[in-house]
């Protein structure tokens, strides 16, 4: 995917060529902002998926109303603030300070007399360590392509050619399945149409939301999950509608980051009742809450424990304590582990986060390719010729496919050759050093003789006669990605005009 400073380059390239059109100088502007903003990554998918409970558990802190109210109908902007403030944008141009509210614990946000009807969008700022690097945006569910509520979601993620040139407003999305249905898969493939251009759904992951629910909250729900997710992940990788698939009990994530010490209490004393008397309250959460049913614990705790873990949290958890998690901590870090939301936050870590700038650099480059289709200006034609052939170098693409290859065991190949895969293209970070498996700061000539071994040592793997055809291709991406070690380390010592070293090898891009 394209570097950061080629893609300014063609925006500044592009205000002279387009400088007597004022609509496409103020795309460019807005280009050229949001690629020095952190990288956009929206929640998306069906009504009642569980968005704004998973952002919570991303970031750890209830920030998001999670109840069905007017918030839930307006797309919604979070971002990294010094202090929590809401801001909501209404059609008429004013933007009106919002009440943050806690009614019986739960957030809030006060509309007093508006509704979501009047509102285009809110801005929340707050003071979390995850929004510092991702803006997080949360939309209104998608049950159908045509009804009101999903249209300020599909103008976001997906609009059409004549809104802001078919630009996506994000630079990556998340995109929650309860099932895998009509709907769905049409939205995924706007999506990618609108994020990736022709270079397919960069940055699009997809999440078997929910999970928890799938097995009626018995004990092996997750592993139904994983089943599910597996068999979504295969017919969504055919379709090439996205890069991963995994499966998330976002209700047991938050529960376990903001796990009290109150709850681990409640719940410690519910692992010391007889296991039959136990199931039977757990049948259903009315019954788990009545005042009759467990007397030694408040039934007011009861309900909270329900509403914040879910039957399967709490049998989960009881278990686990069972087992011998004897402390707040311990128990926060298993129920963790088992949510999800662990694999979840890598993957948005390795292909969101730490590819920012490619992301957002490819994001103002299928921009600049619409503004350049649609131009009369004379250079346009000669400038959309180099933006094509920028947006054509895909490897990242490439690599991020593999990655979701490896991550559901579909690679033929010894364990300790599938670790240095995944590392060289980029599973545990995108800095040369972390591909190559050298300590941070080694020297750059060290790095580079590093790279061209792992270039031949993979050229040398993918080239033999025996190995599976879906194997070579993959030696061959990983080639490639120690080929591009190179060729950067090549042209930071010659725009550094230093001959440190000889150019002993290069690379071509795409």
């Amino acid at each position: 995917m394209a570097g950061i400073d080629r893609a300014r380059a063609l925006l500044d390239t592009a205000r002279g060529a387009l400088a007597d059109d004022p609509r496409a100088q103020a795309e460019l502007d807005l280009c050229e902002h949001r690629m020095y903003q952190p990288v956009r990554v929206a929640l998306a998918g069906s009504l009642k998926a569980g968005k704004s409970t998973l952002l919570n558990a991303l970031v750890g802190q209830d920030i998001a109303p999670t109840d069905a109210t007017e918030c839930t109908r307006v797309v919604t902007w979070y971002r990294s603030g010094r202090s929590p403030s809401v801001t909501a944008h209404v059609d008429d141009g004013r933007a009106i300070p919002i009440p943050v509210t806690r009614v019986d614990g739960r957030l809030g946000f006060d509309f007093g007399r508006l509704t979501a009807d009047h509102v285009d969008h809110l801005d929340v700022e707050w003071p979390a360590r995850a929004l510092q690097s991702t803006t997080i945006v949360d939309t209104p569910g998608t049950a159908s392509l045509s009804t009101e509520l999903s249209d300020s979601t599909i103008r976001l993620l997906a609009p059409r050619a004549d809104e802001h040139r078919g630009q996506s407003g994000v630079d990556a999305v998340v995109y929650l399945l309860r099932s895998l249905t009509a709907t769905d898969t049409a939205m995924l493939r706007r999506i990618g149409t609108a994020i990736g251009g022709s270079s397919g759904p960069l940055g699009v992951v997809g999440v078997v939301s929910r999970a928890d629910e799938l097995g009626a909250g018995r004990m092996d729900a997750m592993i139904s999950a994983q089943q599910i997710a597996g068999r979504f992940a295969g017919e969504l990788e055919r379709t090439g509608l996205c890069q991963a698939v995994v499966p998330v009990a976002g209700l047991l994530a938050l529960a376990a980051r903001t796990l009290r010490e109150v709850e681990f209490r409640a719940l410690a004393q519910l692992a010391s009742t007889p296991g039959p008397e136990l199931e039977a309250a757990l049948l259903t959460v009315d019954r788990f809450a009545r005042p009759d049913i467990l007397p030694d614990i408040p039934a007011g705790l009861r309900r909270s424990l329900a509403e914040r873990f879910g039957v399967f949290g709490i049998r989960l958890a009881v278990t686990l304590i069972r087992f011998g998690a004897t402390s707040s901590t311990a128990l926060a870090a298993e129920l963790l582990d088992r949510s999800g939301l662990p694999e979840l936050s890598a993957i948005i870590d390795t292909q969101f986060a730490q590819r920012a700038d490619e992301l957002k650099s490819h994001s103002a480059l299928v921009t600049l390719d619409h503004l350049l289709a649609t131009s009369v200006a004379t250079q346009a034609a000669r400038l959309r010729v180099s933006v094509r052939r920028e947006l054509a170098d895909v490897h990242g693409f490439r690599e991020l496919r593999l990655l979701t290859t490896i991550r559901g065991g579909g690679l033929d190949l010894p364990a300790d050759q599938i670790a240095d895969l995944t590392r060289l293209i980029g599973g545990s970070g995108i800095d040369p050093a972390t591909r190559l498996g050298l300590p941070a700061g080694t020297d750059p000539p060290t790095v580079r003789t590093s790279a061209i071994e792992a270039v031949r040592a993979w050229r040398s793997l993918a080239a033999h006669p025996l190995i599976a055809p879906d194997v070579a291709t993959a030696c061959q991406v990983a080639a490639r990605s120690a080929e591009g070690i190179v060729a950067r380390l090549d042209e930071s010592q010659t725009a550094a005009g230093t001959t440190g070293f000889s150019a002993e090898m290069h690379s071509p891009r795409g």
